[in-house]
This record gives C-alpha cells, structure tokens and sequence, in this order.
C-alpha cells in the first residue's frame, strides 16, 4: 500500500500560476499523476508521468500550460500550472497506476490522493 499526500493548492487570479506536490509514503515504481473534480462535473484525467519521468501524458485542455515531473529520489510528483483560468477550479487529486505506464494511469488509477481544492478567480 502506498500513500499519497497533496500539497500546494489554494486561490489565484486568472492567468496565475501554482505548483501543486504529491509525495508518495514509499518509493515507488507506478507512474503517477494528476486528475482533478469540478463541482458537479466528474473526475478527469489531467496529467500522468512515467515511473522514470522520461513519458508524460496530458489531457488536450492541459497542454502547453501544465508541466508534470517528478524527483523519484523524494518520492514526489509535481505539477506546474500556469496561464490558470477560472474554468481550471476544481479539486485535484495525486494518483499512481498500477505499472509505470504514464499512459495506463490516464485509464486507471489504483492509488489516490485526498485531494487539494484550487480555486481560480477572475
């Protein structure tokens, strides 16, 4: 079993940025990842790393404004996101796979997070 803590979230203006973090209680070899809930909306995927980092995956809206990493020494994922727009609010969730495939996770997570709320005014 493993366990996911989010940090990192929190209120900005449109068109700001936040760095959300997930640390992992162990060091894992699963890729890990982002998805994220919008009030009355469901969970979507977001962004997904490979367990080496050197794959990522991301949902078309994401592009190009959201970066993942991840420093496998601290056992933590990250997610930078820029240029945020209000329709971006929502709380988001730190979840690892069941493999190292980045693309597997945006299928299935098998390990999540409690969530952090990130609220985007306009």
């Amino acid at each position: 079993q493993v366990q996911l803590t989010e940090s990192g979230g929190g209120l900005v203006q449109a068109g700001g940025s936040l760095r959300l973090s997930c640390a992992a209680s162990r060091r894992i070899f699963n890729a890990m990842g982002w998805f994220r809930q919008a009030p009355g909306k469901e969970r979507e995927f977001v962004a997904a790393t490979s367990w080496s980092g050197g794959s990522t995956d991301y949902a078309d809206s994401m592009k190009g404004r959201f970066t993942i990493s991840r420093d496998n020494a601290k056992n933590t994922v990250y997610l930078q996101m820029n240029s945020l727009k209000p329709e971006d609010t929502a709380v988001y969730y730190c979840a690892a796979g069941r493999d190292g495939s980045a693309r597997n996770l945006r299928a299935r997570a098998d390990y999540w997070g409690q969530g952090t709320q990130v609220t985007v005014s306009s």
